[in-house]
């Protein structure tokens, strides 16, 4: 099926407004939301930027995206670069950061360092590479190093009311380095922030607990997915297909998790997409229009809390 047929049957299609789902676009929060974000239940994400790679800028229609990254409950980062840091709540000082691997789209340690964030966490396969562009870094700017800790696969770590675990992600990098997705768990809400991989890997789903051949199972209550290439056919057949997803392999994933329980939702909660090529996607409007239910693709400045 071409795009142009599959945006046709999908068009009815479209996804729900979830219950829980703020657009804040380009406006900082203010300075209460921190501490508000504390005495909330659910898990607070904010995209602080959608993009792959190849935005570097705004596009031939005036659409931008920055690189992708997200913050938790205003203080937990997955990624950052320069192009997220003006879509931080004001006054936020976030405590610790996780890197999902070191391509440039997603880890800059000068803009980390300028940021003041004190921790990072990173797969062991390349924390000696990491050190020595810290210490790079460090020098160019005069700002310490923040403490790195390796992660490895299966390895959670516990920040205040949050849990985060370490799955392996499908994504080339070198031959030595292994690239993560994430599962954040806070109380009883499980979320997955799954880029860049090229689907879920059989071994992060058994660890995450969504695997169907394993019983009893783990539901997750959201799930934030890259989808890199665009839809239909011409998205399945785009050459990243061996690290990356479509939104064709996010919308399979959702309905098997869906149909065998291992994605349990709250009523009106979407899939959040992210990670979108600027050359393999239409404008927001389009996607909005034409992404199947339940996925909805995220833009810079959403804030979504997802709820068990």
């Amino acid at each position: 099926m071409d795009r142009r047929n599959f945006l046709k049957a999908m068009g009815a299609a479209t996804a729900a407004a979830a219950v829980s789902e703020v657009g804040l676009q380009a406006s900082p929060a203010s300075k209460d939301k921190k501490k508000d974000a504390k005495k909330e239940s659910g898990l607070r994400v904010r995209f602080l930027g959608t993009g792959a790679a190849d935005w570097k800028g705004p596009d031939e229609r005036g659409e931008h995206r920055r690189l992708s990254s997200v913050l938790l409950d205003n203080r937990i980062l997955i990624d950052f670069t320069p192009t997220d840091a003006d879509m931080l709540p004001e006054g936020c000082k976030p405590e610790c950061i996780f890197y999902t691997h070191s391509h440039g789209d997603h880890y800059n340690p000068e803009a980390l360092l300028k940021l003041g964030v004190p921790v990072a966490h990173l797969g062991k396969t390349w924390i000696n590479r990491a050190w020595k562009n810290f210490a790079d870094a460090s020098a160019k700017t005069g700002l310490p190093v923040p403490e790195l800790i390796p992660l490895s696969i299966g390895e959670t770590i516990v920040s205040g009311d949050i849990r985060i675990t370490a799955l392996p992600a499908n994504h080339a990098i070198n031959d030595t380095e292994q690239a993560l997705i994430y599962l954040i768990e806070k109380g009883p809400v499980r979320v997955i922030y799954a880029t860049d991989t090229g689907g879920i890997m059989g071994v992060a789903a058994r660890i995450a607990g969504i695997d169907p051949h394993v019983k009893p199972g783990n539901p997750i209550n959201g799930l934030i997915m890259e989808a890199t290439m665009g839809m239909g056919d011409k998205g399945d057949e785009d050459f990243r297909i061996f690290t990356h997803s479509s939104v064709n392999t996010v919308h399979r994933t959702t309905k098997m998790l869906l149909k065998r329980k291992r994605l349990v939702m709250k009523e009106g909660q979407s899939v959040y997409l992210t990670h979108l090529a600027r050359t393999l996607h239409g404008t927001q409007a389009e996607l909005d229009a034409t992404l199947p239910a339940p996925l909805k693709a995220a833009y810079d400045g959403l804030e979504v809390v997802f709820e068990a």
